[in-house]
């Protein structure tokens, strides 16, 4: 495109182009003036009419201070540990949970521009977005040192807004009642359930080790020692009794042999009983001389088993006349009686001995074996045991927990200060949105200004034209104005000034419509960085 040529009148010769920067500014501020006002002016005054019409927010603040547990933890454990952060948290999605804010919404009208237009859900939306949390403490950087916090709401009516943020605070008291006395009684109702369970275990495991110890009594491992000690003793006595049962036989074969000896004295036969005993003790003496294939011990050897087998067969015995009996005849079979009486006691004490001692052994026998069934039983009844008593301690220190949470003497909120209507809005801020407002304004009428002249290819003094085209301007006309010019000119005014009124109009009403009673705006205009929870 080539470039256009004016009439101009440069007045003479034109100044140097470096010492022209003023000049060529203020020439750019005539031609393009009414362009940057009216750019300015549209946005300004939508801006201005917008900012004006904005509503008033009010903000309140409830402080809350967190009472810690007025028992001391040493006599009473608390059963809930987790940190206040965590558990603000955890109350924070319960009280702003959408059936809460509804009941609010409802109770107190809050927010009647988006009911009606859109679903509840919008309006709950930006109550939770009203609701702020600051967290106060010693130290912010370390977790658990919170000792208050600061609940505020926003909105458009400063009693209702108090009311609200109250409302919110004695919610969040009662929360926080309501969840430590929950967790206290869930506690300890899971460890009543527990402790059933482990006394049930207990009792079962019990049953099981006393059926165990009357089942296997004698032969428990702890009755080891009893045992050889008893078996032990029972070895003792039976050598002790074998010994008096040779004492025995050795002095009834003495008697036997004397008891016959006078009955012979005294003209009678001698008894079987007694020679048999004779033999035998004849037997003994000579088998320790000689062998067994000596003739004299086969004879004796023969004999004694006649003996023996007529004594053991009373019909094959010969009755033997009777002999009148002296006195030491009458005393040696007493003796002789007694001695056997004795004997006879003594064998059958042995095989007592022995039967105990069998079974003593038997026992020890077994030992080993239930000694393993028995650790086990043993080990598990210990470890249950074990459980139970620290379920028991713990249960009574959560019922302990429980009654002080019952009780409110664990750890509490309390509205430290309560909210009290706002005397001034907090939102919008009109002073910096004006100030922000005027100088994008003014900014955007500058750049239409800017974008003007570098669109515009025209010429519009005599050293333009001579610097672009390199040749001797001969002679510049001024631009002659007609009549008829003139009169276009001025409905050309009109026409313009007609139409940046109606359009300045046309951008206020529209800026005042859409930001009349407009709170999500002016929320959106003046949001803060206040930390929430």
């Amino acid at each position: 495109m080539s470039p256009s040529v004016q009439n101009f009148d440069d007045g003479g010769d034109a100044p140097q182009r470096g010492g022209a920067g003023l000049e060529r500014l203020s020439a750019a501020w005539r031609r393009r003036k009414w362009l940057g006002i009216i750019v300015c002016l549209l946005p300004l005054t939508a801006t201005l009419t917008a900012i004006m019409a904005l509503p008033d927010l009010y903000q309140s603040t409830a402080l809350v201070l967190v009472e810690r547990q007025q028992v001391p933890e040493a006599f009473v454990r608390p059963t809930v540990t987790s940190q206040l952060e965590i558990r603000l948290q955890t109350i924070s999605q319960e009280i702003l949970s959408r059936s809460r804010l509804e009941s609010l919404i409802t109770r107190f009208g809050l927010y009647p521009n988006l009911r009606p237009r859109t679903s509840s859900e919008a309006a709950v939306d930006q109550m939770r977005r009203d609701i702020q949390i600051d967290l106060r403490g010693n130290d912010p950087r370390k977790p658990g040192s919170t000792t208050a916090f600061a609940l505020s709401y926003r909105g458009p009516d400063p009693r209702t807004v108090a009311l609200v943020t109250n409302t919110l605070a004695s919610f969040y008291i009662e929360e926080n009642l309501r969840a430590r006395e929950r967790q206290a009684t869930g506690t300890a109702e899971f460890l009543r359930v527990q402790l059933a369970a482990a006394q049930k275990r207990l009792d079962e495991q019990e049953a099981k080790a006393s059926a165990f110890r009357q089942r296997n009594m004698g032969s428990l491992p702890q009755q080891m020692a009893a045992n050889l000690s008893t078996l032990d003793s029972l070895n003792a006595r039976l050598r002790s009794n074998v010994d008096n049962q040779i004492r025995l036989a050795e002095r009834r074969d003495q008697l036997a042999a004397q008891f016959a000896q006078a009955k012979i004295d005294a003209g009678g036969p001698e008894p079987d009983e007694v020679r048999l005993a004779r033999l035998r003790q004849t037997l003994v003496a000579l088998r320790m001389k000689y062998t067994d294939l000596w003739p004299e011990i086969i004879q004796i050897k023969d004999e004694i088993a006649r003996l023996e087998q007529q004594t053991a067969d009373p019909k094959s015995k010969v009755k033997a006349p009777e002999m009148p009996m002296t006195p030491e005849v009458l005393r040696l079979q007493g003796m002789l009686k007694s001695v056997e009486t004795e004997l006879a006691l003594a064998k059958t004490e042995e095989q007592r001995l022995r039967k105990a001692m069998d079974s003593y052994q038997a026992r020890i026998d077994e030992t080993p074996k239930n000694e393993q069934e028995f650790q086990e039983l043993t080990r598990n009844y210990e470890t249950t045991k074990e459980l139970y008593q620290n379920l028991t301690k713990r249960f009574e220190e959560a019922q302990l927990a429980e009654s002080m949470e019952q009780r409110q003497k664990g750890e509490q909120f309390k509205i430290l200060d309560s909210a009290v209507p706002a005397n001034s809005p907090t939102a919008p801020r009109r002073d910096r949105l004006l100030i922000v407002s005027i100088a994008l304004s003014l900014a955007l009428g500058a750049g239409a200004m800017i974008l003007a002249e570098v669109l515009d290819t025209s010429f519009h003094s005599a050293a333009d034209l001579r610097a672009h085209v390199g040749i001797p301007l001969l002679v510049s006309i001024p631009r002659i104005l007609t009549d008829y010019d003139v009169r276009r000119q001025r409905w050309r005014f009109r026409f313009a000034a007609t139409g940046v009124v109606l359009g300045v109009l046309l951008m206020a009403g529209t800026a005042y419509f859409f930001a009349h009673g407009n709170e999500q705006l002016a929320q959106l205009l003046s949001r803060g960085s206040a930390p929430r929870v």
